[in-house]
């Protein structure tokens, strides 16, 4: 759906987010096609794409059905049907890559994947009574009447759904059942190797119950069948202003996410019309809703296939991060090297473990006083909320601003809030209406008569599993202004006071979009003067409109811009007299991009040029309605390396690059020169 410009004046036409987040997801899926790419991560790949799509309808494409049903919204029922018919596009191409590629070239590799009909005798022994011990006594199939309604299906569930003949036990013609399989069941069962041949063989759960499906209605004949499996709208809906404790709002709200509206339907290609009209019906559901796949209607699950092949030639050689020796001699104290100057860590290239280390000293020396930090995705088990619950028990003062609505998190941080209040941490949720999306950890030291503050931000979550997955940037320094700005933001969050002035911070929503839009408009200025005129950005989205007519204003002025932008990007590059000095790229490589780097240059002085981090995406959410952060790099030898690793390489990049054109499209860059992500895991291997 094309977003409308605030001005009529502005002729550019954005690009529609949604079909920018299909875009996107066809990026990835093209990993799975790649020859240089180990095999069993090429299926990963395609895992990936299903879980990316799994959200997509819980929460993009909800919202826009519901924007479609207002008249001013800017999305229409059109608009709906063609980014409907791009997923469908999109999920097609996924399960022939699935069918016709990814699974023969397993196959080839002894990995291979049986159905009932390949399977030898004793193979169908050994499933039979796995079925019969495993599987069966957790099954309790359902047939419909008016006594027996549609049960309740919870959100990506597998179901299936059975047409029966003859007749019931009380002579009734009950034609429907039921079946929802539980999730504790595996979905893809290894076969013992003495049943295998010399191969690693695999069977599916809907196999297994597929084969047995006739058991569970005796003296019925089962005439047709359908794997099913429903995606609901999975935001949660809790009006902030209407309840007395969040905390305890969520957690009540997460017991029926799982029941929310339907948007779409996935069933098995040869499931027949009457079923799937009859699912269609019983949803409530268009039959543009209506997904046929050929094949398992959850291939997320397909990741357990990945981690029970055993092939480690397969997979993606282990990657270690290096400790940054040169900022941080072995044997010293993190916190004694931040003293002496900033420090600046790249992961997943280096090790994420300095963070830990810096808050493991913090919470057993006994001349820090406190210790406050931002908690938005850390997982279920975190090694540093561990050391935060810790640190309370050492009677120093922690402060937790644990964000409640971090998406598909909700129930991992309201666990950790319980815990870390448990043993006297002050636990507070933030600013009503917006999300704490900013990545601060601040520890406040008595040393001699002065307090001085040690702070850490970072462009990622506190999460040390995706800080060996995600390439993030993440910050040390005990500069006073950075450190006294940050600890004014945690003040602002708990006490709900006006944020004071900051001296070096941008903090959204109150000056990181006005400041960036006055960078740029700063950059405009000097190309209209014939000095130098730059701007190179790399984010993970950019579909703010303001950011948007401000970047389109200054490429027409003539500043060269280029923009790294992993996922959707509603800005339409090369349009001939409007943005055809805007380039814009995306790269998909083995790690997930997620750095957040900004860089103006107005001019030919060394000091026409600024150079930040930033927590925040270009997104009207993020500028809006989140509190975010972005702070300077002001060290020019830090600058120049933040230049070297985090832009340059990017824009180099010939191997994991693609293009964007003008009508949203991308095209690779090419598949045999550099990569960006390979050539710094190679320097950072020491």
């Amino acid at each position: 759906m094309p977003e409308a410009s605030s001005t009529p004046s502005d002729p550019v036409t954005l690009l529609s987010r949604e079909r920018a987040i299909l875009e996107f997801n066809r990026r990835v899926l093209a990993q799975a096609r790649r020859a240089d790419v180990p095999l069993l991560e090429r299926l990963r790949y395609i895992c990936i794409v299903s879980s990316n799509m799994d959200e997509f309808f819980e929460v993009r494409f909800s919202d826009a059905l519901d924007a479609a049903r207002l008249p001013d919204s800017g999305t229409s029922h059109s608009d709906l049907a063609v980014v409907a018919a791009d997923a469908h596009a999109l999920i097609d191409e996924q399960y022939r890559i699935f069918n016709d590629e990814v699974m023969p070239a397993l196959a080839a590799e002894q990995i291979v994947i049986v159905n009932h009909a390949d399977r030898n005798a004793a193979q169908r022994q050994w499933v039979s009574q796995f079925f019969h011990r495993e599987v069966q006594p957790l099954l309790v199939p359902v047939g419909l009447d008016p006594a027996h309604p549609f049960p309740q299906v919870a959100n990506k569930s597998l179901n299936f759904i059975a047409q029966l003949g003859g007749i019931d036990a009380f002579g009734r013609e009950n034609t429907i059942a039921i079946v929802k399989v539980p999730r504790v069941l595996p979905r893809v069962i290894r076969l013992p190797d003495r049943l295998s041949d010399g191969k690693q063989v695999f069977v599916l759960l809907t196999s297994v119950i597929r084969a047995h499906l006739g058991e569970l209605f005796p003296e019925r004949e089962v005439e047709a069948f359908s794997q099913f499996r429903v995606t609901r709208d999975s935001d949660m809906d809790v009006d902030e202003d209407d309840v007395t404790n969040l905390r305890q709002a969520l957690r009540s709200e997460l017991t029926t996410r799982h029941y929310g509206r339907a948007v779409r339907i996935e069933v098995v290609n040869t499931c027949p019309a009457r079923l799937s009209d009859f699912l269609l019906t019983q949803f409530d559901l268009p039959a543009a809703a209506l997904y046929r796949v050929n094949g398992p209607v959850n291939l997320v699950r397909m990741n357990t296939l990945i981690d029970r092949a055993d092939a480690p030639a397969l997979r993606f050689p282990p990657h270690e991060p290096s400790w940054p020796t040169d900022q941080l001699p072995l044997g010293r104290r993190v916190m004694d090297c931040m003293a002496e100057r900033d420090i600046l860590t790249h992961q997943p290239f280096e090790s994420f473990d300095p963070v830990v280390q810096f808050l493991r000293e913090a919470v057993e020396d006994p001349q820090v006083l406190a210790i406050k930090q931002t908690i938005y995705r850390t997982g279920s088990e975190s090694v540093l909320m561990d050391l935060l619950i810790e640190a309370a028990r050492r009677g120093k003062e922690v402060l937790a601003v644990v964000e409640l609505k971090a998406r598909f998190d909700e129930e991992a941080n309201i666990n950790w809030a319980d815990r870390l209040e448990a043993v006297g941490v002050q636990v507070v949720y933030g600013i009503v209406g917006l999300k704490t999306h900013a990545k601060l950890l601040l520890v406040t030291r008595k040393e001699g008569r002065r307090l001085v503050r040690y702070g850490h931000l970072s462009t990622g979550n506190y999460n040390s599993k995706t800080a060996r997955l995600y390439t993030d940037v993440g910050f040390l320094t005990t500069d006073p202004e950075i450190t006294a700005d940050a600890d004014a933001v945690f003040l602002h969050l708990a006490s709900l006071n006006t944020l004071r002035p900051t001296k070096q911070l941008l903090v959204a929503p109150f000056t990181l979009q006005s400041t960036m839009v006055t960078l740029i408009e700063r950059v405009a200025a000097a190309a209209r003067a014939g000095q130098p005129a730059r701007i190179v950005c790399k984010f993970n989205a950019l579909t703010d409109a303001t950011l948007i007519r401000a970047l389109i204003a200054a490429g027409q002025a003539g500043a060269e811009i280029d923009l790294i932008v992993r996922g959707a990007c509603a800005l339409p590059p090369g349009l001939p007299g409007q943005t055809d000095h805007i380039r814009v790229r995306s790269v998909v490589g083995r790690f997930l991009e997620h750095t957040r780097v900004l860089y103006f240059r107005w001019g030919a002085q060394e000091t026409d040029e600024a150079l930040y981090f930033s927590s925040a995406d270009w997104m009207t959410r993020n500028m809006l309605r989140r509190i975010e952060i972005a702070w300077p790099i002001r060290d020019a030898s830090l600058r120049q390396r933040v230049i070297d690793e985090c832009l340059v390489p990017y824009l180099r990049d010939e191997r994991d690059a693609w293009t964007l054109d003008s009508t949203g499209r991308y095209q690779r860059v090419g598949e045999t020169g550099v990569s960006a992500q390979q050539a710094l895991a190679q320097r950072y291997q020491r």
